[in-house]
């Protein structure tokens, strides 16, 4: 029996420096895919998972002097800070509504624009339409909140000069809080739709013509096409980003939403993003471990939230991230 029992052994070791073997031959076949993926791999270890280290402080009193080790502990003491703030309440509300803004305006008109450029038959009036959309995604957040200032400038903006025109008089619209959420969205909107109508457009091209010609035979209208055809053809991919747009739903960004404050509409403009660089660097008593905390607790939502709506994807029969 001991002979068995060694004999089994070396087999099994043999089989699995074979498939081993072969591994690292089919590996050393494409040797360079593995080349080009090192670099990204090495940028998300380095300012990914390594940065992860240093997510302790938010349960410290961090002392730069004494190291992340040498401070001492306080436990869910800024978390608890945060939460009796007083500005808590404001800085969620912002940031949550601004998030569900965001999301309600810009899902959509992607896959709107996508739809209707499907259908366009000149190929010169498509190509522009897609330069001129696609454009504005390759202008910088600083000049694009430049462009924002000329344009909604009170004295010398378009809209000032459009209203003086009609017989109205100017409004400084950055200058009032109620306006600065649709400012922010639909510039977003704007600048962002062409692009990510790219993606819609691939999968609307690896749509089965067949269907298409099915569906004209059967009488169908164009219409008719895209309701039963092209949007269950695009569900799948409409799924997938949605559930990555809602993980990062409070990740709005915090360089726009920055440059476009101002004292007064600051009731509007102030989210988490902003709010964390203010006490955590622009503040006369820098506090990194208070800041950290809120940014670690607005990285725990999206998690959250990333994880329920893949799981409500994945009950409801969608497709989903895993």
């Amino acid at each position: 029996m001991a002979v068995e029992s060694v004999s089994v052994e070396e087999v099994s070791s043999v089989k699995h420096t074979r498939k081993s073997r072969s591994v690292i031959r089919d590996m050393a076949k494409v040797w360079q895919l593995y080349v080009l993926m090192a670099l990204p791999f090495a940028y998300i270890v380095i300012f990914k998972y390594v940065p992860m280290y240093g997510a302790q402080i938010a349960f410290k009193n961090f002392v730069a002097t004494k190291g992340i080790w040498g401070s001492p502990w306080i436990g869910l003491d800024n978390f608890v800070r945060f939460f009796e703030s007083y500005e808590f309440w404001t800085i969620m509300g912002n940031t949550i509504g601004l998030s569900f803004y965001q999301l309600a305006a810009g899902f959509p008109f992607p896959i709107i624009l996508a739809l209707s450029l499907n259908y366009v038959m000149h190929d010169k009036f498509k190509k522009m339409v897609q330069m001129v959309t696609y454009a504005p995604h390759f202008i910088s957040v600083v000049v694009m909140v430049g462009i924002i200032f000329q344009v909604l400038d009170p004295r010398i903006g378009l809209v000032s000069e459009l209203l003086k025109a009609l017989g109205f008089g100017s409004v400084n619209l950055l200058g009032q809080a109620e306006y600065f959420k649709s400012i922010y969205v639909w510039s977003g909107v704007w600048q962002n739709v062409g692009f990510s109508c790219i993606i819609y457009l691939a999968a609307l091209a690896g749509i089965d013509p067949a269907l298409h010609e099915a569906a004209v035979v059967d009488g169908a209208t164009k219409l008719r096409r895209v309701w039963h055809v092209d949007l269950p053809g695009i569900v799948p991919i409409a799924m997938i980003l949605l559930i990555l747009e809602v993980g990062r739903m409070l990740e709005i960004g915090f360089e726009k939403a920055f440059l476009m404050q101002n004292p007064l509409n600051l009731q509007a403009s102030e989210i988490i993003d902003t709010y964390v660089y203010k006490v955590g660097l622009a503040s006369t008593v820098v506090n990194f471990s208070y800041s950290s905390a809120i940014g670690l607790f607005k990285n725990v939502i999206n998690l959250i939230l990333l994880l329920t709506v893949n799981r409500l994807a994945k009950k409801m029969g969608q497709s989903s991230l895993w």
